[in-house]
């Protein structure tokens, strides 16, 4: 099993952003250091908690300050950007990173950036599946383009100069393209196996309990029969908060307690679901309501943290609820305390990762 990274991130209001900006690339940089596999950044527009706007963007400040890493947008949210824009800015980042990108993409779940980009109560699938067509296109076709859509038409073909690069886009660094990821969220997703079928990979996320995450990979491994192609476990990303400590104590007191940065995320994501009937994907049964669904019982389902051993074991547990897969992202939490944040991601890459491996071995 691979470790990832990924975050959205989320960080309390009150925070200075530059300082958090800082923080978030310093994650990354670790990351590099400690031998992360590859790490996701996602946007949000209209959020100053989720405060990155630009995935692309913050992607390319680490371009040249990480190694080895791969860098993913997580996700690009195709309806809020013209098609053109994320073509050629996605090629020349690909391009930067000399083949080091992942190309992750979602319709995007924040309804004030949905609002604020005026496609709030669109068909924003619609708006996606579009967009994503004409980025292809414009990758393996040939200017002036010429491409037709019910939400955007791109062509060149009126101001085309061809001979000194007027009118013509830029191709990506990775052949045909940088590889496609698309996030799941949702139970027995239909999504995925859409996507599945367009060979994209899949990454489940941080925030749905483990049996709704079983679901993802059945979904998925319908789309690829579907289209004839193979479902591989190994291309499965699942993404969970961890925290790992030196002591019980320390970890139940950051990670578990409402008042520290894994209650914050936990408070800032509950609150946007219940403002919109959308709880259940924390609940481990349906028939539970909505007020059941308590930050602690939250924190208490989804966070995994303890010294260790025992994430060593929770990690252990957790695939044999949702079975095997490739790479498990460690979820970037605000770092209240640098010294135990850092820490965290030192004892998973030198400590966690090495025993969870070694013990699946013994299982094969």
């Amino acid at each position: 099993m691979k470790l990832g990274f990924f975050t959205m991130p989320i960080h309390p209001p009150e925070r200075n952003y530059s300082e958090t900006l800082k923080e978030d690339r310093q994650a990354i940089l670790l990351a590099d250091e400690l031998g992360f596999t590859e790490a996701f950044i996602g946007e949000h527009t209209t959020d100053i908690c989720e405060n990155i706007p630009s995935s692309l963007a913050f992607i390319a400040s680490l371009a040249h300050g990480t190694r080895q890493i791969k860098l993913g947008s997580g996700t690009v949210n195709l309806p809020n950007n013209h098609p053109a824009a994320v073509a050629a800015n996605v090629a020349m980042i690909d391009h930067l990173l000399e083949g080091r990108f992942l190309f992750g993409i979602g319709p995007g779940g924040l309804r004030s950036d949905q609002e604020v980009y005026g496609n709030l109560g669109k068909d924003r699938t619609k708006m996606f599946v579009e967009s994503i067509d004409h980025i292809l296109a414009i990758w393996s076709g040939k200017h002036p383009y010429n491409l037709k859509g019910e939400f955007w038409n791109i062509s060149t073909e009126q101001t085309m100069i061809p001979e000194v690069g007027q009118g013509v886009m830029l191709k990506p660094y990775q052949k045909p393209h940088p590889p496609i990821l698309v996030t799941v969220v949702e139970p027995y997703s239909k999504g995925v196996t859409a996507a599945a079928q367009r060979g994209w990979k899949p990454i489940s996320a941080n925030f749905l309990q483990p049996n709704w995450v079983a679901t993802h990979f059945p979904s998925y491994a319908k789309g690829c029969d579907l289209a004839g192609l193979p479902a591989d476990r190994q291309d499965w990303r699942v993404c969970k908060s961890i925290f790992v400590a030196d002591d019980e104590a320390t970890a139940r007191r950051y990670a578990k307690s409402v008042e520290g940065p894994y209650g914050f995320y936990f408070w800032n994501l509950l609150t946007k679901r219940k403002s919109r009937g959308a709880a259940n994907i924390y609940k481990t049964d349906l028939s539970m309501p909505d007020e059941a669904v308590t930050l602690d019982y939250v924190l208490d389902t989804l966070v995994i943290a303890g010294t260790v051993n025992s994430v060593v074991e929770q990690i252990l547990k957790l695939r044999e609820v949702v079975g095997d897969f490739g790479t498990l992202l460690y979820c970037g939490h605000d770092w209240v305390d640098p010294v135990l944040a850092r820490r965290s991601m030192q004892l998973m890459a030198e400590k966690v990762m090495p025993a969870v491996n070694a013990a699946l071995q013994k299982k094969a």
